[in-house]
């Protein structure tokens, strides 16, 4: 039992960030605009999905805590080799996701007080770099802030729904489905980015103080403040804003309750949801980028004791995602790619992680037959996402690639010479190459 780690409330704030996050901010308004009121079925769909995926990847976490969340039970349940694909795919898409994560806050710091995409772009800039500072003092630091951000969160988005409520029009929700049933698979698959989070909690599994008890607690508090919050927003913003829901739906519904002086406040609840969202991700993928660094799965530099804050791992991904940022600037191009691309690697985790929970949970138990349910429906998602699976395809083969050469290189080695570069200063090594 670790009693510095995170508390059941900590460790529920941090999954809430990471799946409530910025997917509330605009989602809801896209999501309409490609299906009408029928978005609604695929937001419900997707809540009803995050039942087994929450169920599965919080068994996984209790039984296997490690900061290597997914790739660690890919490794436990199939080989190095794919731990390091999937691995490398949710480590570079964490880099390359933040500042699509960031830009929706920095959209609305934007709206709320003018500057444009100047104001934007410094504003996505300076949430990267602000959450990468919490995270350079270690998880307690991090935890402690995500826990005042998630209650702060919880109240005023119930705030928005309330307030919109009065003005919400069930003529509104016909017709139903204006562009066809086939709208709401489309929809379901841009949703992906609203409901990812579960995943990386399980990288977040070894810092709590009682992993066997506390991550099943923790992930069903996140689980049902995550139901109502967005199942009311969703409804709120195509009952009372219809085809009028612009680019910042939770504005909007505050400014129908409060006039157009509440456009400021959304600001601040947006840059809130943010960097919750980015936190738990910053947390999580520090730590997995040093437990794939520990494994040989990324450079040694990287590496770093399970007991210690990851830095150079952390720092890593901040360099990746102001250097995306920095791209994506330049280049005046869009994030929806990069949100997309996001999109299906966090199917292609859920299909991995479903499959390495089959092999690895009891077999006929709740947990397993919730990992069943988790590989089906994370399969008909990986179908949904396309040509976006691409990116992930890419960065995994880049982990594949590197697994082999390493591999390689090291068995034309003395044994005694890999064994003495894996070995971290203090630790000692584990018959099977693992770190004691």
């Amino acid at each position: 039992m670790n009693n510095d780690g995170l508390s059941v409330p900590q460790g529920a704030a941090l999954t809430l960030g990471a799946v409530l996050g910025t997917g509330v901010i605009s989602l809801p308004a896209l999501a309409a605009s490609e299906a009408g009121p029928a978005s609604l079925v695929a937001w419900l769909a997707l809540i009803v999905l995050s039942v087994p995926l929450a169920a599965t990847f919080a068994a996984l976490g209790a039984r296997h805590p490690d900061g290597g969340g997914v790739a660690t039970y890919a490794r436990l349940a199939f080989n190095q080799h794919v731990a390091t694909m999937v691995g490398w795919a949710f480590y570079l898409t964490i880099g390359v996701g933040a500042p699509v994560a960031a830009g929706f806050g920095g959209a609305y710091v934007a709206d709320a007080f003018g500057g444009g995409q100047s104001m934007s772009l410094a504003a996505t800039a300076g949430i990267i770099v602000l959450v990468t500072v919490m995270n350079w003092f270690g998880i307690k630091v991090s935890g402690g802030v995500q826990l005042a951000i998630a209650g702060a969160i919880a109240v005023l988005l119930a705030v928005a729904v309330v307030v919109a409520l009065p003005h919400a029009e069930l003529a509104r929700l016909t017709p139903f489905a204006p562009h066809g049933w086939g709208s709401v698979g489309t929809a379901a698959a841009m949703l992906v980015w609203a409901f990812a989070g579960w995943e990386i909690l399980s990288s977040l599994s070894a810092d709590y103080r009682d992993p066997a008890r506390d991550i099943r607690r923790a992930t069903i508090i996140a689980l049902v403040v995550v139901t109502v919050l967005y199942l009311g927003i969703a409804f709120a913003t195509v009952a009372a804003l219809g085809s009028t829901s612009g680019a910042a739906p939770l504005a909007d519904l505050l400014v129908l309750g409060f006039g157009e002086p509440a456009r400021p406040v959304t600001a601040v609840v947006a840059v809130l949801l943010t960097i919750g969202a980015i936190n738990a991700y910053f947390a999580g993928g520090s730590r997995l980028g040093a437990s794939l660094a520990r494994e040989g799965g990324l450079p040694r530099a990287l590496a770093a004791p399970a007991s210690e804050i990851p830095r150079r791992s952390l720092l890593a991904i901040c360099a990746v995602a102001l250097g995306t940022l920095a791209v994506t600037w330049v280049a005046g191009a869009s994030t929806d790619a990069a949100l997309l691309m996001a999109s299906g690697t966090f199917s292609l985790l859920y299909v991995v992680g479903a499959a390495a929970a089959l092999r690895l949970l009891p077999r006929g138990g709740r947990s397993w037959w919730a990992a069943v349910c988790s590989l089906v429906a994370a399969l008909i998602l990986l179908g949904l996402t396309g040509a976006h699976l691409l990116g992930p395809l890419l960065c995994g083969g880049a982990g594949l690639a590197w697994s082999l050469v390493t591999s390689r290189r090291d068995r034309s080695r003395p044994a005694r010479e890999v064994g003495q570069q894996l070995e971290p200063a203090g630790q000692a090594l584990c018959p099977d190459g693992s770190v004691a």
